[in-house]
């Protein structure tokens, strides 16, 4: 393995951060309201101080399990008087660090609260409590003909979807749950409940609060209800996998597929690297190659005529003959493998940790940037994986590091950066998907600009004076 050439990350703005206990009044008041509900438990409040991200802070002080409304509100209230963190905690798959206690609190766990309040199927709308899951509504909906359609992998709370702006595979075809979410119940930091958005399509009345929630990772407020749209669940679907010589050429062809305007609804890839590690966790036989996994939604006319447009691209660029999945049972073993992709990725190298990051382009610059970045990766030896949702530019690259070894974190950190610094360059974000949390506070500096972030912060300010509210994320308050 290379040397990382003297490179040191730079200090995190959050370890400067000072601890705001629990005071002894505040945990009288909580145990009385929740009793064991409220637990200071140490195996619970580490599960409840750690995600999917490489990063390691100490516990929350308490866990409060909430079970409605009321429940968020008055720990909020609490937390307001004397100003203390709360962190909200959904199923806690974040990537980057979002769900720590860096300062210490109370993580206020909502996984309780999942009631599907009201479903609309003439307005193709459902009311749904925030800890209710994207499976769990799904099952709910599929004998009324409906779906829900954002599928970031894991079987995310919805609350916590909407607080990072969760993306996923179908977001090519139905887009992210900034386009999704059409209202929104919140437990401000003063413990009062305000309602967003309503049940129409469209709306011109004042600031759109609703997005300004959607994405805010739980800095300004709790959501504690979420009004979706849903979509008919389409008259035929199709999977399908293709083979590729090269990362390069699998990626390209997306380029084409999009470029051509073919309605795809999932356009995933997988490296080698992603392929050989879900073939061993899933026992499946695909190509170790690169490889695109498509799915075409639509009547069966129009997923035949979309599938006959994208296998021709694919051939043009060396792609293999389609190996097709039309049952049921099998799309769902091919999806369910790609979901694995990250789980089976760390059991490719024992007792690893993944740093992983996300960017995201404009589509006709995907290609220039997946290969400037693979080369990057392959000269440094450290043991990487691909993954992406390319039909919209959107990929994942997760470097898998020997926690014993801080070099490989840090040679891991600048590959990161230089991966960021190159989609900013290509007009592209920063994440696409998984958000800012702890791990990409200056990268988002660098793709926003010293005034947009000052801006967010008087935000910040203004709603959360006492900054109780998943203090440390996004940005740190000066």
């Amino acid at each position: 393995m290379n040397a990382p050439d003297a490179f040191e990350a730079p200090q995190d703005p959050w370890t400067r951060l000072s601890h705001r206990p629990v005071p002894d009044a505040m945990r009288a008041a909580l145990k009385m309201h929740f009793g064991p509900r409220c637990s200071e438990a140490l195996a619970v409040r580490e599960q409840h101080g750690r995600d999917e991200s490489p990063i390691d802070v100490a516990p929350p002080d308490l866990v409060v399990f909430a079970q409605g409304n009321e429940d968020v509100a008055a720990v909020l209230a609490l937390a307001h008087a004397h100003q203390v963190p709360v962190i909200p905690y959904g199923a806690g798959t974040s990537l980057e660090g979002h769900l720590l206690a860096v300062q210490g609190g109370v993580s206020l766990d909502v996984s309780q609260m999942n009631r599907i309040l009201a479903i609309h199927p003439d307005d193709l709308t459902v009311t749904v409590q925030a800890g209710v899951t994207r499976h769990q509504l799904n099952a709910e909906l599929r004998h009324l003909g409906l779906f829900f359609p954002i599928d970031p992998g894991a079987d995310a709370t919805l609350g916590g979807m909407t607080a990072t702006r969760a993306s996923g595979t179908n977001a090519v075809r139905y887009g992210t749950m900034r386009e999704n979410v059409l209202g929104l119940t919140v437990a401000t930091p003063q413990g009062e409940l305000i309602h967003t958005g309503t049940r129409a399509r469209k709306s011109s009345a004042g600031y759109d609060l609703t997005r300004l929630y959607v994405g805010s990772e739980g800095t300004l407020g709790v959501v504690c209800e979420v009004t979706l749209r849903l979509y008919p669940l389409p008259e035929a679907v199709s999977a399908a996998v293709c083979s590729f010589p090269s990362i390069d050429a699998a990626v390209r062809t997306t380029i084409d597929i999009i470029q051509m305007g073919v309605p795809i609804a999932r356009c995933e890839l997988l490296d080698a690297h992603a392929v050989r590690a879900v073939n061993r966790h899933d026992r499946l036989t695909l190509p170790e190659c690169p490889m695109l996994l498509m799915e075409f939604h639509g009547s069966q006319a129009g997923v035949q005529e979309q599938a006959t447009t994208v296998q021709a691209l694919a051939r043009e660029r060396g792609g293999t003959d389609f190996e097709w999945a039309t049952t049921p049972e099998d799309r769902t073993r091919l999806w369910t493998a790609r979901h694995h992709a990250y789980l089976s990725a760390l059991q490719m190298r024992p007792g690893c940790r993944c740093v992983t990051t996300d960017t995201c382009v404009p589509i006709s610059r995907l290609a220039e940037s997946i290969h400037a970045s693979v080369q990057e990766v392959e000269a440094s030896g450290l043991p990487y994986f691909i993954v992406g949702h390319v039909g919209d530019g959107n990929f994942h690259l997760g470097y898998l590091i020997d926690p014993d070894q801080p070099q490989e974190r840090a040679l891991a950190e600048r590959l990161s950066a230089q991966m960021v610094a190159r989609a900013l360059a290509l007009e592209g974000t920063c994440t696409g998907e998984h958000g800012i949390g702890l791990h990409k506070q200056s990268f988002l500096l660098d793709e926003a600009g010293a005034g947009a972030v000052a801006q967010m912060r008087a935000l910040k300010r203004a709603l959360d004076p006492h900054n109780i509210m998943n203090p440390g994320k996004i940005f740190v308050l000066d």
